[in-house]
Parts: C-alpha cells; sequence; structure tokens
C-alpha cells in the first residue's frame, strides 16, 4: 500500500476493540454533503432512521421505509470515506423473524456498501442478532429508549430507573451474547450508563446516557442547531444553523423586494468578457 493512500474505513472488530480505550465519536447523517463534513472527525457515522422526523416531517420514525434507508444510505456512503457506515433498520422490517431481518439486512448492505446495520431491542432481538453476525452481517444493538417502540413505552421518556433497571441490564448482557458489535444506550441514567459500560465487553455508546460511555452520539441537526423551537435535555448545541439560516432567508427576502438583488455583479452583460471571444488577440 503506498503511503499515499487514503485510510482505511474502520470495521466492525475495529470498533469493538476500541472498548475501554480513546472515546468514539459518533454523529447521524443523512445526505451527502452532511457526510463530507463530519467524515474526517466521527469514527462512526450513522444513517438514523431519525431522517423520517428530521427531514421529512414525520411525527416519529415509524413512518421510515426500507426504500427511504436506502436512499439516504446511498447517499451518505458517497460522503464517507474514513469513518465506519452504519444504516439503522427501519420499523418492520427485522421484528418479525431472523430470516426476515437477513432478507432486509443483506439488502440495505448490498445495496448502499453500509459496513453494518443497527436495530433495537435487547432480549427480544437476541437470537436475530446472532442468526445475523452468524450469516456476516455485524450489528450494532440499541436499547434503552427505543423510538421505534415509543407507543409502548408511552413517549420518549427515560428508561431504566427503579425496578426497570434490571431489564436493560438484561438486554445490555443479552445483545452482547448474541454478538453485537456495539450498542447505542439512549436515555438511561447515568448510574445505570456506567454499570452496563463496566459489565459488558463491547463498547457502548451513549445519548442521553453518561459520559462514562465508550462513546457518543448525537442527531447532527440537533446539535448543530438547525431547530430552534426543541432541544432535547441531552443535546448541547455547538452552533445556531437555524437561527443563522432564518436571518440570511430573511435578508435574501428584503433583498428582492428591496430590487437590490441580484446586483450588477451578480447578472450578465450582453457582451463576452473579451478573453473569452472568438479570435480575440493574446
Amino acid at each position: 500500500m503506498s503511503a499515499t493512500a487514503r485510510k482505511q474505513a474502520p470495521n466492525a472488530e475495529d470498533i469493538r476493540a476500541r472498548k475501554g480505550g480513546d472515546p468514539l465519536v459518533s454523529l447521524t447523517a443523512y445526505t451527502t454533503p452532511m457526510a463530507q463534513v463530519m467524515d474526517s472527525h466521527c469514527d462512526i457515522v450513522l444513517v438514523g432512521d431519525s431522517v423520517g422526523m428530521v427531514l421529512h416531517g414525520m411525527n416519529s420514525t415509524l413512518g421510515v421505509t426500507m426504500e427511504m434507508m436506502i436512499m439516504h444510505g446511498k447517499a451518505v456512503a458517497r460522503g464517507v470515506q474514513k469513518a465506519m457506515l452504519v444504516i439503522d433498520m427501519p420499523f418492520g422490517s427485522y421484528e418479525e423473524s431472523p430470516e426476515q431481518a437477513f432478507r432486509n439486512a443483506s439488502r440495505m448492505m448490498r445495496e448502499t456498501g453500509t459496513a453494518a446495520v443497527k436495530l433495537e431491542g435487547g432480549v427480544e432481538m437476541a437470537e436475530t442478532i446472532r442468526f445475523l453476525v452468524k450469516r456476516g452481517i455485524p450489528v450494532m444493538a440499541h436499547i434503552g429508549l427505543t423510538p421505534q417502540s415509543v407507543n409502548t413505552l408511552g413517549g420518549y421518556k427515560v428508561q431504566g430507573r427503579d425496578d426497570a433497571a434490571e431489564q436493560v441490564l438484561a438486554d445490555a448482557r443479552a445483545i452482547d451474547e448474541a454478538g453485537a458489535f456495539a450498542v447505542v444506550l439512549e436515555k438511561l441514567p447515568a448510574s445505570l450508563a456506567d454499570e452496563i459500560t463496566a459489565e459488558i465487553s463491547i463498547p457502548t455508546i451513549g445519548i442521553g446516557a453518561s459520559a462514562g460511555c465508550d462513546g457518543q452520539i448525537l442527531v447532527v441537526d440537533d446539535m448543530l442547531g438547525f431547530f430552534t423551537a426543541f432541544k432535547p435535555k441531552f443535546v448541547k448545541r455547538y452552533a445556531q444553523m437555524g437561527v443563522d439560516a432564518e436571518a440570511a432567508v430573511a435578508e435574501y427576502a428584503a433583498e428582492v423586494r428591496a430590487r437590490t438583488f441580484p446586483a450588477a455583479e451578480h447578472v450578465f452583460s450582453d457582451q463576452a468578457p473579451a478573453s473569452k471571444k472568438q479570435g480575440s488577440a493574446k
């Protein structure tokens, strides 16, 4: 391999080996330009089914389809070279049986080139995770608050408090034993996330969990501040893109109405520049 060859993106075993090491950096992406922005800074780029809410205006992730995930997965794949690409399996594409999960996950990998898939669930999904991993499909798990189960969980509430902690621990142990290479812990008490991180053998990636997790993930539109009216407690705003974008649109609208845009430098004259005329002197 030449010294100028690009860095190879990490695979599932590379991520697994990061357990207890330098924290894993992960963000969601849904488009090629955003993937290009984060590629050099992230270990994992996730095409989340949150795309349904973030880009398509849905009230939940439940309406997201395989076709939507494949379309956005292909777009992000075009912008990722250094980070590992992982794509969410949408609701209804894997819960029925391990065989259904394999058909859809293999299609996802074949059509997008993703290195792994992510699916939600703990004890109840352990058999499916084991089935996929044995057939060559790396799986990232997701426990705690699982948005695809929001209707049975009673909303987007913190999970694992009091007596419910033991069930989340059981979920973590089950997906670890089944062969997942990493697990997202969403909206858990910090003490429980720390306990899981200390006990299981695979990296934990927190979102609303604990700084003690083996890594962190956020929805990129949240951390960049594209949404001005809503901010989850666990999100830190690293920019205010929504405010800046609205100000830019307002300025553009004002200039159009005042006829100050387009200005002279933005329009074309009747004559081409002399250097581009046919037969011009050199």
